[in-house]
């Protein structure tokens, strides 16, 4: 059963997410995620299995399928 950890609703609905994760301070991005968004906040939920599936890639266990140059902005 689904409880968001964020605002409490039990009411989520199922998409696929692009993700971008901080590995040793480099930006990783994770394309064609399942996750349960939650309808009240949207915050992006994954599931045991699907976060554990993630760690294992971007910790070496799979090659990037692409590399891509981004801008990046320092707002201080």
């Amino acid at each position: 059963m689904f409880r968001c950890h964020v605002c409490g609703s039990d009411k989520a609905r199922p998409d696929i997410v692009t993700q971008m994760f901080r590995i040793d301070g480099k930006p990783v991005i994770v394309e064609n995620i399942p996750a349960n968004i939650c309808i009240r906040c949207k915050e992006v939920v994954f599931d045991i299995s699907t976060a554990e599936n993630i760690r294992s890639m971007v910790h070496g266990k799979a090659r990037p399928i692409k590399s891509v140059m981004t801008d990046v902005f320092d707002f201080a």
